[in-house]
């Protein structure tokens, strides 16, 4: 690939943002799902394999009928599906997988959760496009939300190969930005998604069968807050709504609004979990949590006003008669 990278803007930043929000509360989904499928069995590594695989059989047809006929299209992008499904899906979900296993999920959550400033290194080093004071204020600001969202500013249970699964999920999610913000192989993006999905599933399978990602399942009622709700509908959410809606859309708003945007943006997952952990499962934020997810806002806002403007394309004049 030639540059995977580059920070592209296509349709407008409302739409972009609409998309972003969208994936964000998708993706924070997964947390309250997950936790009511593990409490009746399920290990994480079967309630991940399930959600990506529902998903990359929920995308394939329309995958599929986007690309109307180009398949040479496909075996020029191999390299970036490829890359999407090992590193964006794969690669994330495994090594936070093994990272939590070690040290405490906050923590885990927080070294992630750099990846905008990888993103943001990248696009520098790569392309040339350095931030400015703006940038790098949001992204101070939002650091300092997600220390407080977090909740790790206190004593918690640190370990060096924690921190090095943590890393590897890091760069997952910063791939995951830098691929789905480009838009030079032409896939459009429920394709790229079906494509990586896919290979994440054969990876995931792999994994599983290989004993490194213990699986588990359990039948029976999910319970949640104010409801209750069988095991397979859950599965099902988990594999529609925060497996295929969240990743067509992140890969849309990346598209609109560029990797690095829409890498800050997607902090907003963070406060969608805790907000839906609320709803779901009962479990309410502290107020230091509640100034966290503030900041974790003021600083998006401060990188989307760091962002310039598109300049806008002049009309075309009327050929003369």
């Amino acid at each position: 690939m030639s540059s995977f990278a580059h920070d592209t803007r296509v349709g407008t930043a409302a739409g972009g943002m609409a998309f972003a929000l969208v994936a964000a509360v998708a993706f924070g989904l997964s947390g309250s799902l997950g936790k009511g499928l593990l409490e009746i069995g399920w290990t994480a590594g079967s309630a991940t394999l399930a959600r990506v695989a529902i998903a990359a059989a929920l995308l394939a047809i329309p995958g599929a009928m986007a690309l109307r006929g180009r398949w040479g299209t496909v075996r020029r992008a191999l390299p970036t599906v490829l890359l999407y499904g090992l590193f964006a899906v794969a690669g994330a979900q495994l090594c936070f997988f093994f990272a939590v296993a070690q040290m405490d999920v906050g923590v885990a959550l927080l070294v992630e959760y750099t990846a905008p400033v990888a993103v943001v290194l990248w696009l520098w080093l790569r392309r040339g496009q350095r931030p400015t004071s703006l940038t790098l204020g949001g992204a101070a600001v939002a650091a300092v939300g997600l220390l407080l969202l977090l909740g790790v500013l206190g004593g918690v249970s640190v370990s060096v190969g924690g921190i090095a699964w943590a890393l590897g999920a890091m760069v997952g999610l910063a791939v995951y930005y830098l691929v789905s913000g480009d838009d030079s192989h032409g896939l459009p993006p429920v394709t790229l998604a079906a494509g990586g999905l896919l290979v994440a599933v054969v990876i995931l399978a792999v994994a599983a069968g290989a004993g490194i990602l213990p699986m588990g399942v359990g039948t029976g009622t999910v319970e949640f807050a104010s409801f209750a709700a069988p095991w397979w509908v859950v599965v099902l959410v988990l594999g529609v709504v925060t497996g295929a809606v969240s990743y067509v859309s992140g890969i849309a708003a990346a598209r609109r609004l560029g990797a690095r945007l829409a890498s800050f943006v997607g902090l907003t997952e963070v406060l969608a979990a805790a907000l839906l952990a609320w709803l779901l499962l009962g479990e309410a934020p502290q107020p230091v949590q509640v100034v966290g997810g503030v900041l974790v806002l003021a600083g998006v806002v401060l990188v989307k006003l760091a962002e310039p403007r598109r300049a806008a394309q002049p009309l075309p004049l009327p050929q003369a008669s």
